[in-house]
């Protein structure tokens, strides 16, 4: 069988990554063990007989493979499936709590206001919002942080 080892591995070579060919070429000599032993029959070519059960095992793999896939890809599109349409009512409930959102914002403390704009709508550092503020890199986190809350609060509250 070592013979033909290395023209399978040949053979596998340009079709599979070659961590799986190995494994494929072990998996041909699996495959032809258990033809002869269920047919007990002599094989009349040998050479012929192993290349024709490597190029069925691709075949069987490659299906597999594309079943996987396919199955994979419809449970995605199962999962994460987008509308195409925003329906109207869709519309109206993201207006309606964009408009909750701002309301929250604008309802903030100034300090607490301003360093959350400078972080989340100008994409500024807690040190550079520290420095313009002329406060502390902490006292930047802690007015962020109390915002957050904040805002989360008046969100609940108004569902």
């Amino acid at each position: 069988m070592n013979e033909y080892g290395s023209g399978l591995r040949r053979y596998f070579a340009p079709r599979v990554n070659n961590a799986d060919i190995d494994d494929l070429v072990q998996e041909v000599f699996f495959q032809l063990h258990l033809q002869v032993r269920q047919q007990e029959t002599e094989i009349h070519n040998p050479q012929s007989y192993i290349f024709t059960v490597a190029r069925n095992l691709l075949i069987s793999r490659s299906r597999h493979q594309k079943s996987r896939s396919r199955t994979f890809q419809d449970a995605l599109e199962y999962e994460f499936e987008i509308p195409d349409v925003i329906s109207p009512e869709r519309a109206v409930i993201g207006m309606q709590e964009y408009r909750r959102v701002v309301k929250a914002i604008v309802g903030l403390p100034p300090r607490a206001r301003a360093a959350f704009q400078f972080h989340r709508f100008e994409d500024m550092t807690y040190q550079d919002i520290a420095e313009q503020m002329n406060i502390s890199k902490e006292s930047v986190k802690e007015l962020i942080h109390r915002a957050l809350v904040r805002i989360r609060q008046v969100m609940e509250d108004e569902t």
